[in-house]
């Protein structure tokens, strides 16, 4: 943008001053023509009262000595005697002797002028006054020169000043764009300070605005979503009062189990909606470890972001999941790698993607549907698996969006997708050897840890849940 308003700038005023410059030069070179022609014509009607009164040689050269530029002044008298070294043609004298005319003309090398003077006894005499090229151009390249240094100041001096209002523009609209790139990537602090012309600086308050409403209903969500959330602990109650009416049955500590465990899981939710909001891509740039209860961060520290190890959050959702499981009579195996698995996530996103692909095949396979899940390192990332023996996933692209398929929000499968994405991995949905679905979520490995930092704990064997019989 800034090159073209040069542009624009340097085209437009280099055809004004075209414009103005070929005309101007014209007429400079024609003035200084017709000042030299009428100088030499003033010059012989200065020299014709003396040739009128003396044709005396001695006397006219006297006279002649006093005019302007007097050698190339010529007297032709009648008796054919001239008076100088003459320029005229001789076709050109006579016509000016014979027919008494007054000859004003172009002829080479210069401009030639004859003026005719009637001498007593009806006599002619012609005084001739040639005028060279050189003196009738004399100081037209010097004003040309002039003209032109005047021309390209004016248009270096017009492109200066659209350079520098470009510059002005594109500096402002680079802003707007940055900032506007900033706040698609999460950080909700992003301002811009209104500058440039009027109506960027509107773009710019305008931006700030709707950066700071976006703000206000991310909080009014997280309140509402707090609130929601705590409104759940009445029935939680209620099934606290329940598992302890069925104290002594075998049912009891399975039932309390997963009491405690939806209450972990309700705090865990509440105290992360109160949290500041957070200026990363999935929501945990500000999150700490207080706030994650039964879930805390491990790895490095707040100024390195999240880090944790894949599968040790893999292996105790699946734990979880592996009391139901063995209510429904489903057989659960899970196979963890023995290697580090860090990934750039917190633990309770790893977590939430574990919850909801294993929660899918609760919700859309039957009862005593086998599945399984796996952790897997390769050379640059951690791949988990969880594949069942279901009917599978039809259309798995039309899957990953939310709302599209039936039956299904397709909220499990895209947390799962931008969990990945955000460490620069991917997913995939296949029919897996089983049968049914096969989802792939790879996660990039985490760079490696500051070296006070120290390794990770004991590595983690492969290990199977039992299975109901």
């Amino acid at each position: 943008m800034r090159r073209s308003l040069a542009g624009v700038a340097l085209a437009v005023t280099s055809m004004v001053a075209l414009s103005f410059l070929i005309p101007l030069g014209a007429l400079v070179m024609s003035l200084v023509k017709e000042q030299s022609v009428t100088a030499a014509e003033q010059r012989a009607a200065a020299l014709a009262p003396v040739l009128t009164l003396t044709t005396d040689p001695s006397a006219l050269r006297e006279s002649a000595a006093g005019l302007d530029a007097a050698e190339h002044l010529v007297v032709h008298l009648p008796d054919a005697q001239s008076l100088g070294d003459s320029q005229a043609p001789v076709k050109l004298l006579e016509r000016a002797q014979q027919g008494r005319e007054s000859i004003s003309q172009k002829t080479p090398g210069g401009w030639i002028c004859l003026q005719p003077v009637v001498l007593p006894g009806d006599r002619v005499a012609v005084i001739e006054n040639f005028v060279p090229d050189e003196e009738l151009t004399r100081g037209v390249k010097a004003s040309w020169a002039v003209m032109l240094l005047l021309a390209v100041g004016l248009v270096g001096g017009s492109v200066l000043v659209a350079d520098r209002l470009g510059a002005k523009v594109v500096r402002s609209s680079k802003k707007l764009a940055q900032a506007s790139h900033t706040l698609g990537q999460g950080n909700l602090d992003t301002r811009v300070e209104p500058m440039g012309p009027k109506e960027l600086r509107d773009a710019g308050v305008a931006f700030n605005a709707m950066a700071h409403r976006m703000t206000e209903l991310l909080a009014i969500e997280r309140e509402l979503v707090a609130d929601l959330s705590h409104r759940l602990r009445t029935p939680l109650t209620a099934l606290h009062l329940a598992s302890e009416r069925m104290a002594g049955t075998p049912e009891s500590a399975r039932v309390e189990a997963a009491v405690h465990a939806l209450e972990s899981e309700l705090q865990a939710i509440i105290a992360a909606a109160r949290t500041p909001l957070a200026v990363g891509p999935m929501g945990h740039g500000m999150r700490s470890a207080e706030t994650s209860t039964g879930r805390q961060a491990t790895g490095t520290g707040p100024s390195e972001g999240p880090r944790c190890e894949a599968a040790d959050v893999v292996r105790r959702r699946t734990a979880f999941w592996a009391v139901l499981a063995e209510q429904q009579n489903r057989p659960c195996s899970l196979d963890l790698t023995q290697e580090p698995t860090a990934v750039s996530l917190s633990d309770d996103d790893i977590a939430a993607v574990v919850d909801a692909l294993i929660g899918n095949v609760f919700s859309h396979t039957p009862p005593g549907t086998a599945f399984g899940v796996r952790v897997a390192r390769t050379a640059q990332a951690v791949e988990l698996v969880v594949e069942d023996s279901g009917p599978g996933i039809p259309e798995p692209d039309r899957a990953l969006s939310r709302g599209s398929s039936t039956g299904s929000s397709g909220l499990g499968l895209d947390i799962a997708r931008r969990a990945a994405a955000v460490t620069g991995g991917t997913m995939r949905i296949a029919h897996g050897p089983r049968g049914g679905a096969h989802i792939t979520v790879v996660f990039a490995l985490a760079p490696p840890a500051r070296p006070e930092r120290g390794p990770r704990g004991s590595r983690r064997r492969a290990r199977w849940w039992p299975r109901n019989r």
